[in-house]
């Protein structure tokens, strides 16, 4: 399958939420945010990959998400706390929503494989895929990110 003008719109659609969601995990900041993101489906566009399928797409953008944050940070060097913005939460409950702000404020090495695993429903593989790290090492982080997110919601991190 490829992602043709055409078909882009669809595309578009299907998977700004995630792209959104995974680039403001690593950069915290709205205007970057939306930057990164445009840059993620202009490379989309742009490039004449043939996907196997919708997964293989989806694991795609992710990766070229986390690549564009990455070198998003080689040249600068700030970090903004802003506030979550309402387009990011899948839910409107308000328990959500403090959920969700204990996982940004964990280390992005715990914060980013619980996004993953949690709100995009990837495996601990395809995580590890993702990430370009071993399958143990993903289960590790998942792990100690549980238990850092459990001292940071009963207010003991």
């Amino acid at each position: 399958m490829k992602v043709t003008t055409d078909g882009f719109e669809a595309t578009y659609n299907k998977y700004k939420n995630t792209v959104y969601s995974v680039i403001f995990n690593y950069v915290h900041n709205v205007d970057d945010t939306s930057d990164l993101s445009q840059d993620v489906f202009l490379k989309l566009l742009d490039c004449n990959k043939e996907f196997e399928s919708e997964e293989h797409l989806k694991a795609w953008i992710i990766k070229v998400s986390i690549n564009h944050c990455k070198n998003h940070f080689r040249f600068l060097s700030r970090f903004s706390d802003e506030e979550i913005p309402e387009s990011i939460y899948y839910d409107n409950s308000h328990e959500d929503r403090e959920l969700l702000r204990a996982v940004m404020s964990l280390p992005e090495k715990y914060r980013v494989p619980l996004h993953l695993f949690y709100y995009e429903d990837y495996t601990i593989k395809q995580i590890g895929d993702i990430l370009g790290s071993p399958e143990a090492t993903i289960k590790i982080r998942l792990k100690r990110g549980r238990e850092k997110l459990k001292k940071v919601i009963e207010g003991k991190g």
